[in-house]
């Protein structure tokens, strides 16, 4: 047995990202963030829908459609269509920001 909050570290170079499960339909990662955001006008856009939802920290994310971004408190999730453009605008650097995120072929919902 594995806890999602084993082995969490206030100083990461980069987002730790660990897949916990996966197959041919699904993936499952445990993203850890440390301050972390996307870099300066990058956005993400995936082939695949993504239902992402943050476990401990504070998270900004800002979809390319809107004015401001979303703030994340533990609980908050959202699904993410395919090639909806978004990007992280900012975690809390004074503790890890743990989310989950699944990620899914685009035809599911």
């Amino acid at each position: 047995m594995k806890n999602l909050f084993d082995d969490l570290s206030n100083m990461l170079p980069e987002e730790l990202v660990t897949v916990l499960a996966e197959n041919q339909h699904v993936r499952i990662e445990r993203i850890v963030s440390t301050g972390h955001g996307s870099p300066e006008g990058f956005w993400y856009d995936q082939d695949e829908a993504e239902w992402v939802v943050v476990l401990k920290g504070e998270a900004k994310l800002r979809f390319e459609d809107d004015d401001e971004p979303a703030t994340m408190r533990p609980g908050d999730h959202v699904l993410i269509p395919a090639h909806r453009k978004h990007r992280v605008e900012w975690t809390t650097p004074n503790e890890p920001t743990v989310w989950l995120a699944v990620f899914m072929g685009d035809d599911l919902d």
